[in-house]
């Protein structure tokens, strides 16, 4: 098969298009054939050597869509969808004509997803889910602050919250296009500037949001604090322009802020499935819909679609199978 492959870390330069084995499935996984994958700022990070556990050599990759081709009767023909923090680290991963996976990673795609569309999903929406449902349980009619609302994991986070019933302020540098996903659901946007702390506090009322989801950090992080009311939560995800923060603890005790971190590269790709289908039910019913994809590569030009990653390109970024 084709596939993409590194063998030492680097820009996207050091990217190898090459043949391998295809993959055999086993009693305990199956192949799928990948139709389309995305390629995430962690991917691109990935091949950098930024993450310590990457095994090399190895075909890079986190999300997919495609066929089973091997596997349990069952499973024959169904087109699946997934994502994993050990796929394209320390398995071979999506960016290739096919993957071996666990049984218990097998998530059926949405019927009203294409694959490049749904190959688009998984780490942002995973990442989202996991902030939002699972660790701060966020419940209709709460407020949610999104910083970074216009990034890729911001508007899954936009999307999740509304279909969850709850109110959500877009704190962001620029204002979302209406005609995105996200830009359409906002409620109200703050600008993300000195005085956005003030603006925030104006419209819940002086009491601030129930939850704050900073997909920004770093720079973000003492903003992110401030906007959040008494006892509410919140989430962390990155640390853009620096890795360490200060904050005033004495403000926060009194405040009794939850301040979680959220890391979706801990689960594997079978951990995630229960994610993926979880979010399936919120596309089939509309209340989902997928991110603008910004530009399709073949295979072959995988170095290409890197280089658009690395350099910020705005939407997502999906490598496509022939």
């Amino acid at each position: 098969m084709k596939a993409i492959q590194f063998k030492t870390f680097g820009k996207p330069d050091v990217l190898e298009y090459v043949d391998l084995p295809t993959p055999q499935a086993d009693a305990d996984s199956v192949v799928v054939q990948i139709k389309a994958a995305s390629v995430n700022p962690s991917d691109v990070k990935n091949v950098s050597g930024h993450f310590e556990h990457t095994v090399l050599p190895r075909t890079p990759g986190r999300d997919f869509s495609g066929i089973v081709v091997d596997g349990p009767p069952a499973w024959l023909g169904a087109e699946v969808w997934g994502t994993g923090g050990d796929i394209g680290f320390t398995r071979d991963g999506t960016h290739a004509g096919f993957i071996k996976i666990p049984l218990a990673a097998l998530s059926r795609k949405p019927t009203m997803l294409s694959h490049a569309e749904a190959a688009a999903i998984g780490v942002n929406f995973v990442v989202a889910w996991l902030g939002t449902v699972e660790y701060a349980h966020l419940q209709a009619g709460e407020t949610i602050a999104v910083i970074g609302a216009g990034g890729g994991v911001g508007g899954a986070v936009v999307q999740i919250a509304k279909a969850r019933g709850a109110r959500v302020i877009a704190v962001d540098r620029h204002l979302l296009g209406a005609g995105t996903p996200a830009g359409r659901l906002i409620d109200d946007y703050v600008p993300l500037d000195e005085n956005a702390t003030g603006r925030v506090k104006a419209l819940t009322g002086g009491a601030g949001t129930d939850v704050v989801y900073d997909t920004v950090g770093g720079v973000a992080f003492g903003t992110a604090l401030s906007l959040v009311k008494r006892r509410g939560r919140v989430l962390e995800i990155s640390a853009t322009g620096q890795r360490r923060v200060e904050f005033d603890l004495i403000d926060f005790y009194h405040n009794e802020t939850q301040l979680l971190g959220v890391d979706s590269a801990k689960l594997g790709v079978a951990e995630s499935a229960s994610f993926m289908t979880a979010l399936a039910e919120g596309f089939e019913s509309g209340k989902l819909q997928g991110p603008a994809i910004a530009q399709e590569f073949p295979l072959e030009r995988a170095r290409e679609a890197y280089e658009a990653v690395a350099t910020g390109t705005r939407g997502r970024v999906v490598i496509t199978m022939s």
